[in-house]
């Protein structure tokens, strides 16, 4: 592990951080030659900002984290927390097979001045409960940083359950969970098995509205990479309880919304980004740009969505 000596800014968020609201998980932006192009990064992060989003989230799935080098990652927090400057909490994502990695990476969080981590279980040996909340509990213990489990059994395949929330509940910094179980249900069970002990947010895409109607205070978001604007608007008017204005917007998003759940969903939210001029479609291999039937399918979900935009 690659030890930063950057001395992080100071900022408000640290241990108390305000988990409600949108979290864009953004994109890693790249030039033609695979390189990393923080102009066009920054560029998208003053979009994000100006929309009015309430935190960063780096390194997730579509920042395309397991193709990027120890040093890529690093460079790309230090300089996101810098050019943040303390205006939005920035979260780190970890996800490692090795529970040593993740608390090394946990602690270089902390060094490059992150204000948060979200965190998956263990990656590709598949731990059992037991391992699971061993494996929480150990990066939780050793970092002051607030934490977000990241539930995603559809995808990674590890159920994090009420039962391993309960154990998992003494680590105070263990404050929120990313729900992407795809059970609407869940958020519920949290709630009347927690109260508000966790703080829930909606990590699907196209469940956000139900999820934020049934009680999670924010959302991890995917989509807002390319329409920052529509996916706060969305956010703000079920807070104001102005659900019709908000389930229009919805409705005119949820085409879009499902290039999330895809397993091409780095390419077609950077396709998306491209189109909104707030990105390119330059992605690391394995990935490669689209092309062909599919490449003129996902377009055309795009280019209509941008014609028939709403007014925010």
């Amino acid at each position: 592990m690659l030890l930063a000596t950057f001395d992080p800014i100071k900022i408000k968020y640290l241990q108390h951080m305000n988990w409600k609201g949108v979290f864009p998980a953004v994109t890693t932006k790249f030039h033609k030659d695979g390189s990393l192009d923080m102009d066009l990064f920054f560029k998208n992060l003053d979009f994000q900002l100006e929309s009015g989003v309430h935190g960063i989230i780096l390194g997730g799935t579509l920042g395309e984290s397991s193709v990027l080098s120890q040093e890529e990652k690093i460079q790309l927090t230090k300089e996101t927390v810098q050019y943040i400057g303390g205006k939005v909490p920035v979260i780190l994502n970890i996800a490692e097979g090795a529970t040593r990695d993740a608390i090394a990476w946990a602690k270089e969080a902390e060094n490059l001045g992150a204000s948060g981590l979200m965190i998956l279980p263990p990656m590709r040996y598949a731990a059992d409960a037991r391992e699971v909340v061993a494996y929480f509990k150990a990066v939780a213990n050793s970092t002051q940083l607030p934490m977000m489990i990241y539930n995603n059994p559809v995808d990674y395949k590890t159920l994090v359950t009420l039962d391993m929330f309960e154990e998992l509940a003494e680590c105070e910094n263990i404050q929120a969970i990313k729900e992407s179980t795809r059970d609407i249900s869940n958020v519920t069970r949290m709630h009347n098995r927690f109260g508000d002990r966790f703080k829930i947010l909606c990590g699907v895409d196209t469940l956000a509205m139900e999820e934020l109607l049934m009680g999670a205070v924010g959302w991890v978001a995917g989509l807002v990479c390319a329409f920052p604007k529509e996916t706060v608007a969305v956010y703000n008017l079920i807070q104001e309880g102005k659900i019709d204005e908000a389930r229009k917007i919805y409705q005119w998003f949820l085409p879009l919304l499902e290039l999330d759940i895809h397993p091409k969903l780095v390419q077609y939210i950077k396709l998306a980004e491209h189109h909104c001029g707030i990105g390119s479609e330059h992605v690391r291999a394995p990935r490669l740009t689209l092309i062909g039937e599919e490449r003129e399918r996902i377009e055309k979900i795009i280019l209509d969505g941008i014609q028939n935009r709403p007014k925010i």
